[in-house]
């Protein structure tokens, strides 16, 4: 779809009132990229990661997990 043209067939798409999911599978095609798991760190660890992750605005177990990447060299 590299241009206007080739993208004008799929504007008027429209949705159906009703579909058929009787034959569904939950689940079928998820794959967990993370999994839960219980840590146990010392408190002075946690608040490391928080303060730096509130300073950049992401999740601290995000920082967590990076860290750990970066030591392991695991891409």
């Amino acid at each position: 779809m590299s241009n206007i043209k080739e993208r004008e067939k799929f504007d008027d798409f429209e949705i159906m009132d009703e579909y058929d999911f009787s034959g569904g599978v939950r689940g079928r095609f998820y794959k967990p990229k993370k999994v839960p798991t219980t840590l146990r760190l010392d408190d002075d660890i946690i608040l490391f990661f928080k303060k730096k992750a509130s300073e950049e605005k992401v999740p601290y177990q995000t920082l967590i997990n990076a860290y750990l990447r970066k030591e392991l060299k695991v891409v």
